[in-house]
């Protein structure tokens, strides 16, 4: 039986860390982290994701403003307010909830945001600072997994991790933390061949594709460390991640479960980024 890696308790744990971190930074610096977030239309998920974002802010002390716009804003205007956002020192870090509707330009908007305020770490230049392991933010996603495998003791060093995805904002990076942290990685993808084969090599596995149950047991190396990055519905509507998680959890020495293993860490991340651009703003104006 697989340990099941309890992303909800080790959130909270962190978040508690974020909030003792933030009363510190307050009483030396008398203004609190602030986080400006920007969605654009009506996206029911969407909302869902800023109401959860604004609610963190408060349990942990921040400054929160949430910038609601029409579904019918122009570029113009939105780029407006990212620039007005970039010049307010009030504001330490700033968020463009995704998707936009299809008349926006997503790159324009991320390349907009100022690489000091990026807690989302999208924009170009932070994405070549992660490159080279010099960096300031990472994207919250696979920050949150590296918090997983090390909160769980597991060691990366030495290990085969397999990468099942390739997108900029979790299999790239994922990837790059785990190289960094001394991981012999490979990622795989739609066109990997006999992908089967790679991720049974896997001792650690991380799964980012969008496919509901796509990993089964038959795919997993026996007592390989299994983190699923899915958020999918299954054939009757449930929730449930990319890993079949009945079949896997057997074979696994350790797995996150869907809902409640890697979701949790995502934004308890984005509050670690927005403390740290707080700090780093304390710092550039000593």
């Amino acid at each position: 039986m697989a340990t099941i890696i309890d992303g909800k308790a080790i959130s909270a744990a962190e978040r508690n860390n974020i909030k003792e971190e933030t009363a510190a930074f307050v009483a030396q610096n008398g203004f609190a982290p602030g986080l400006a977030v920007i969605i654009v239309g009506e996206n029911p998920a969407s909302q869902v994701y800023v109401r959860n974002k604004h609610k963190a802010c408060g349990e942990v002390g921040f400054l929160s403003r949430v910038y609601e716009l029409p579904e019918a804003t122009t570029q113009d205007q939105l780029n407006a307010l990212i620039d007005e956002l970039n010049a307010d020192d009030a504001i330490h870090g700033i968020l463009c909830q995704l998707p936009l509707p299809k008349h926006l330009c997503e790159s324009e908007v991320i390349a907009r945001i100022s690489p000091k305020k990026d807690v989302d770490a999208f924009h170009v230049q932070n994405v070549g600072r992660i490159m080279l392991g010099d960096y300031d933010f990472l994207p919250c996603t696979p920050a949150g997994v590296m918090v997983l495998l090390r909160e769980t003791g597991v060691e990366i060093a030495g290990k085969e991790c397999v990468v099942l995805g390739r997108s900029n904002i979790v299999g790239k990076p994922m990837a790059m933390l785990l190289l960094q942290a001394n991981g012999t990685v490979t990622i795989c993808h739609s066109r990997t061949q006999n992908l089967a084969e790679v991720t049974r090599r896997a001792d650690i596995l991380v799964v980012a594709i969008g496919k509901a149950k796509f990993i089964t047991g038959d795919m997993v190396k026996p007592g390989a460390v299994v983190i699923d990055v899915g958020m999918d519905r299954d054939e009757n509507g449930k929730l449930c991640g990319d890993v079949d998680f009945a079949s896997v959890e057997p074979i696994a020495s350790a797995i996150t479960p869907v809902p409640g293993g890697v979701g949790p860490m995502t934004i308890t991340m984005l509050l670690r980024n927005t403390l740290t651009a707080a700090r780093r703003a304390a710092s550039d104006s000593n």
